[in-house]
């Protein structure tokens, strides 16, 4: 499938994902939503990819936002129909996809950009990354997502301090709220993000995927999140990665996974 706003390459089981958009500092518009979309479907469908990362082209910006220009006339209706179509073909999509996604944030996740960062598993920033959500400085607020998954990655306050105030903060900062898992100089977040990548795809594509899932069940209302563990749990049983891990580990050998 060709794209006109992506660049996607696979290597070592490892699918990267480019947006290139770099004259709108890699913007979401409506185009890159729904091939980020494709993509992503298309990925999970392939058994020998065990991890994604996703990036943005450029040494300015992962996605510096939303393409504003698109939906400043919407109306309520509209405005409505945009974010529940986006959250559900994209970024809640992304957030529960079997195939662990991993997002290499280089320069501004701004707005629907730090949505987007946010709805993958974790997040890995460049020194020079800028995040936040400054969406109430339009008279609008985070319409993908940001106003649950903020909250649920650096807690309560400090979610409520960045939406109100609508201001950036670097990677340190981020590092330190607990919203990025690492921080590394530009040069080098593309290797580390392979790197990190590389390891995930040692281990049972099968259990990660249940992981995935359980883990996700805890943010749920009304989902006991423990009753998912333990049915995940027992399911595990009864796959080909239980039997050679369990194998592979009484022989005293590494383990390969059948992913299936």
């Amino acid at each position: 499938m060709e794209y006109s706003t992506l660049l996607i390459s696979i290597e070592n089981n490892i699918a990267l994902i480019t947006i290139n958009r770099p004259d709108k500092l890699n913007a979401l518009n409506k185009i890159t939503i729904k091939e980020l979309s494709a993509a992503l479907q298309l990925l999970e469908k392939d058994k020998k990819i065990r991890a994604i990362l996703i990036t943005g082209q450029g040494e300015k910006a992962f996605v510096a936002g939303a393409d504003i220009s698109e939906f400043a006339d919407y109306t309520v209706k509209e405005g409505t129909k945009l974010a529940g179509k986006g959250q559900k073909s994209l970024f809640d999509l992304l957030a529960n996809l079997s195939t662990p996604v991993i997002a290499l944030v280089n320069g501004f996740a701004l707005g629907g950009g730090l949505e987007l960062a946010m709805a993958c598993h974790f997040r890995i920033a460049s020194t020079n990354a800028k995040m936040g959500l400054p969406e109430v400085s339009l008279g609008v607020i985070p319409g993908y997502g940001g106003t649950q998954r903020l909250p649920q990655l650096i807690g309560k306050g400090r979610a409520m301090e960045m939406i109100m105030t609508a201001s950036m903060i670097d990677a340190q900062k981020a590092y330190s709220f607990g919203l990025v898992n690492h921080v590394v100089p530009q040069d080098e977040l593309l290797s580390f993000g392979q790197k990190v990548a590389l390891t995930i795809c040692k281990n049972s594509p099968v259990a990660i995927s249940y992981a995935i899932k359980a883990v996700n069940a805890g943010f749920i209302n009304n989902v006991n999140g423990y009753k998912t563990e333990i049915d995940a749990f027992g399911k595990c049983f009864g796959t080909k990665d239980f039997k050679e891990g369990t194998t592979a580990f009484l022989a005293k050998r590494k383990a390969k996974f059948p992913g299936a």
